[in-house]
């Protein structure tokens, strides 16, 4: 099998398209895409977003030091798009794409009603990069959709239409191949 050589660049694929919400010190909120984040340690819970210093959202982020990670579906593919492509700074992102405001736990950043889960974060560190800034958080709260508990109280994230972002496209995840461990199992 032939390999090409290319330049260095990222060619770490899927990731998650998430919809990141943020405030500003007055409260006014604003929803940003990004492909850039993940988890960063599992004790204490912790994750990361990059986010250009040019976005509108980026100034919101480290006036107030938290953000919400809000996983998306199929069924939110357009708004995820699109609230990568617009600005903040000249539409109303809640307003143009029907979604919610709700309110958080424990930051004053509002979660997306609409997205099976909300991970609301503090920023511990912030990493300048290069082209993005890098906002360390810790995972101060989880909120799930309630509808997604099957009937012995287990959260079945993986019913709930889960997207990914692969090359410049959305992708719908497909069917399961496996199991934490399943290669080891005694059979």
């Amino acid at each position: 099998m032939a390999k090409q050589v290319w330049k260095p660049g990222n060619m770490v694929y899927p990731v998650p398209a998430v919809m990141v919400s943020v405030s500003d010190k007055n409260g006014k909120a604003n929803i940003i895409t990004v492909a850039w984040t993940g988890t960063v340690c599992s004790d204490p819970p912790m994750a990361y977003i990059s986010v250009r210093p040019e976005r509108y959202s980026h100034h919101m982020i480290q006036e107030t030091g938290e953000f919400v990670i809000n996983l998306t579906t199929k069924e939110l593919a357009f708004a995820t798009d699109y609230c990568g492509v617009k600005s903040g700074k000249d539409v109303d992102k809640w307003k143009e794409m029907g979604l919610t405001p709700g309110k958080a736990s424990k930051v004053q950043t509002p979660i997306i009603q609409e997205c099976p889960v909300n991970i609301e974060c503090r920023v511990t560190e912030v990493k300048h990069l290069g082209s993005h800034d890098m906002f360390l958080a810790e995972v101060v709260a989880v909120d799930v959709e309630e509808s997604y508990m099957n009937e012995t109280g287990k959260f079945e994230l993986n019913t709930t239409g889960l997207m990914a972002y692969s090359h410049g496209e959305y992708r719908e995840l497909g069917k399961k191949i496996g199991t934490f461990g399943y290669s080891v199992k005694k059979r």
